[in-house]
């Protein structure tokens, strides 16, 4: 009977050692587990100020460009007036210099057969040195609208470019003509960096394509963006299950127009 007594203490302890280890056991995956969340929760937050901080620069960003437009089209109507101010001084001298070809035709005229030769020609001389130089003033004025003209142009062409930019910018588009690739993966965190950044055309919140062998094989959200880099996210259900992201893949901006980002 002792015996028997032995041997169900003996089984006792080994289920109160097993079941003990698998307490531990499983307190140390709680652990790890606990730790993992934790460090989740401080990427998240790092990466929600940057995203914050990043907004902030949208924003200033977008006040200049309003600004430097405002500037523009005043400089641009300033100029228009110029120009328009110097053509009438061009048609005035012009005018002018007509009426004098008239005055020396009719005084050719009055002195063909009788009159002073020599009083004449210096009349004469005096009247082409004055022309030769209303020709002079004349050509100059129109040199000089030929330069406020390309001014102009050129003012324009610099106003449309930025009026292109500011609408990608408010509409939360990236630019056009972004070309850029993957530079890391962080498929745990569900994140990729690029190499680019807003200065090559990357915008807050726009949808961009993976492109691989001329299709489009994911999807991403830009979250973060700095001068020459920027982060974003991996949209979920555009990622097929036989599809994995790789460092060097093309990325450009979205031609979907039917999804946006989310503000």
């Amino acid at each position: 009977m002792a015996n028997v007594f032995g041997i169900l203490t003996a089984i006792v302890l080994l289920l109160a050692g097993f079941v003990a280890m698998k307490n531990k056991n499983a307190y140390e995956s709680e652990i790890g587990e606990t730790s993992n969340q934790k460090r989740a929760l401080t990427l998240s937050q790092e990466r929600f100020e940057t995203a914050r901080d990043t907004l902030a620069a949208t924003i200033a960003q977008r006040t200049e460009v309003d600004a430097e437009v405002v500037a523009l089209t005043e400089e641009e109507a300033t100029q228009k007036n110029s120009n328009k101010d110097l053509q009438d001084q061009i048609e005035t001298k012009t005018t002018k210099a007509a009426s004098n070809k008239d005055k020396l035709d009719g005084i050719r005229e009055k002195t063909a057969s009788v009159g002073d030769i020599r009083e004449l020609a210096a009349k004469m001389t005096a009247m082409n040195a004055e022309l030769e130089e209303l020709s002079t003033q004349i050509t100059a004025s129109e040199a000089t609208l030929a330069n406020l003209i390309a001014q102009h142009t050129s003012t324009e062409a610099q106003g449309d470019a930025m009026k292109k930019k500011f609408d990608f910018i408010s509409s939360g588009k990236s630019l056009p003509e972004l070309k850029t690739r993957i530079r890391s993966i962080y498929p745990t965190w569900g994140f990729v960096t690029l190499g680019a950044g807003n200065s090559s055309g990357v915008v807050t919140n726009s949808i961009l394509d993976v492109v691989r062998n001329g299709s489009v094989v994911a999807k991403l959200m830009v979250t973060a963006v700095e001068s020459g880099s920027s982060s974003a996210s991996i949209i979920p259900d555009s990622l097929g299950e036989d599809v994995t992201l790789m460092v060097g893949d093309r990325v450009v901006p979205t031609q979907d127009s039917k999804r946006t980002a989310k503000n």
